[in-house]
């Protein structure tokens, strides 16, 4: 498939426009010199919709568009349970989460950490996590992002990851986290309307011309398989997605690491302008994750008919684009690599974040804030073309990349949610004890995988985080200390939240539980 001169046009405006607003938005004070909280944390001024704008076009990259439609199409609607579940996620994450983070004046989370447990703690998670975010998630948004670039425009792979690594620093080097976030409405924008609109125009074809939902009557009638939320044992992919475990299982221990302590996800909560403002950000990107689902998974699923026969699931997306009209084939393609920059950016700049605040700074203190935020922007480079070059060896092999991703993020991710959930909950967990929470995760998670590998990898996930907890537990009473020094003060916490968003609370659980009886 090749993009018309139109298309081409249409999307040449986009980068330009993008890049040009991401430098505007950056431009400083007469006389005031870009610092740490400037560039890591926007300068803590994000307004609610620049917030929750961030976190969804953080969320949603290539890794989810191309990701979850080829896991659509071969799976079904029941993988939108990690949208629609992610929606109530975050409402708990904006209510219980955010009002100690944002009491500690903290950028990362290796620095609660070290505020809850110890330095060595803070090390290890910042080491961690710097490797997970360069060589899973960055590589995974390069990989997959350069495959839909080539299959709509035959565009070599690496030149793909060249331009969207290049694209994602013009517009995001300068200006930090506030140039990414404000930015990032723009990319929402087109996202949304982008793919509303494909998954418009894929129903309609459907339906032959008769509408979107005679497209939709006609999808769930012939293939009514494809529209189980909850899976059973019998089915082929129930080692994907264990029934009843996306909703009372190992789902929530993923949801609760990626919404709640996930850095790049995270950080622009943590710059926000108060906790209320904060947590209306979360709400509207809560509701937001409701409507994922039509634009990632559904286009997906619409593939199985449009395109029946392709090579490999995670091809379902850019294939459906062939279907749309000149100039609007465009616009579906800027919202594209809208959504695999933003991604690009805030995970670039969340590397540079946790290495220059975490580990640099610690090694080097003392040192002036302009000299701080250049090693920051040296580090975001760095950090993609590592990405870069590792890219096809880490994921070329894999048919779905999304799965992939999920199932190795869940060695770690029930230790990582022990360590936090008990040090904020718990004042007698120790550093040893969150300690061997983490890295008991990955060593559980290992042993069940060799020995149990029949045992879906999201129940797995809820096992060994329950095991994970009760190590910390063990270990942190055979040490008999009482409460820790550093435990969190709940009591000094404000846990209240407004009417609105209660309100909102409200509206996401209701829609959930429409949803879930409809498609049981």
């Amino acid at each position: 498939m090749n993009l018309s001169t139109l298309d081409i046009s249409v999307f040449v405006l986009y980068v330009i426009g993008l890049i040009g607003v991401a430098w505007w938005v950056s431009r400083s004070k007469a006389g005031h010199e870009t610092n740490t909280n400037d560039y890591f944390l926007a300068g803590n001024s994000l307004p609610w919709w620049a917030i929750g704008a961030s976190l969804i076009a953080a969320n949603i990259s290539a890794e989810q568009i191309i990701g979850m439609s080829g896991s659509g199409y071969k799976i079904g609607l029941a993988i939108a349970s990690y949208e629609w579940m992610a929606a109530i996620t975050l409402i708990i994450v904006g209510k219980y989460f955010l009002p100690i983070f944002l009491q500690r004046n903290i950028y990362t989370m290796p620095q609660f950490l070290e505020q809850r447990y110890d330095h060595r703690v803070r090390m290890i998670m910042a080491i961690f996590w710097l490797g997970v975010y360069v060589f899973v998630n960055l590589t995974a948004v390069l990989w997959l992002g350069a495959l839909a670039i080539n299959t709509i425009t035959g565009v070599d792979m690496m030149y793909g990851m060249i331009f969207l690594g290049l694209f994602s620093l013009a517009y995001s080097l300068y200006g930090g986290l506030k140039a990414v976030a404000l930015t990032d409405i723009i990319q929402v924008v087109l996202l949304v309307f982008g793919g509303l609109f494909l998954s418009y125009m894929a129903l309609d074809l459907i339906g032959a011309g008769q509408g979107i939902v005679a497209g939709f009557d006609t999808l769930t009638t012939q293939l009514p398989e494809k529209f189980d939320m909850i899976l059973s044992p019998e089915s082929e992919h129930y080692a994907d997605l264990p029934g009843l475990s996306v909703l009372i299982g190992g789902m929530w221990i993923m949801n609760l690491s990626y919404w709640g302590f996930n850095q790049y996800i995270i950080q622009r909560t943590l710059a926000a302008k108060s906790v209320a403002e904060g947590q209306k950000g979360i709400a509207f990107a809560a509701f937001l994750k409701l409507l994922m689902p039509i634009i990632v998974v559904l286009p997906g699923i619409a593939a199985v008919m449009i395109v029946p026969d392709l090579d490999k699931p995670d091809q379902a997306y850019p294939h459906l684009m062939n279907i749309m009209p000149a100039g609007l084939k465009g616009l579906v393609f800027a919202a594209l690599v809208a959504a695999i920059v933003s991604s690009l950016a805030s995970m670039t700049n969340s590397v540079s974040t946790i290495f220059t605040m975490d580990i640099y700074a610690d090694k080097r203190p003392g040192r002036s804030q302009h000299h701080y935020v250049f090693v920051g922007r040296i580090v975001s480079f760095l950090a993609l073309i590592i990405a870069m070059l590792t890219a096809k060896p880490l994921l070329g092999q894999f048919d779905q990349a999304f799965q992939y991703i999920q199932e190795f993020t869940g060695f770690f991710t029930p230790g990582i949610v022990a360590l936090f959930l008990l040090g904020m909950f718990w004042k007698k967990t120790t550093a040893n004890g969150g300690l061997t929470a983490a890295i008991g995760s990955a060593v559980l998670s290992l042993v069940f995988k060799l020995l149990w590998p029949e045992l879906p990898f999201m129940d797995r996930v809820g096992l060994v985080f329950i095991l994970c907890v009760v190590l910390a537990i063990i270990v942190s009473l055979a040490e008999k200390r009482g409460e820790h020094v550093n435990a969190v003060n709940l009591d000094d916490v404000d846990f209240k939240t407004t009417s609105g968003f209660n309100l909102a609370t409200l509206g996401v659980c209701l829609i959930l539980a429409a949803l879930y009886i409809t498609w049981w």
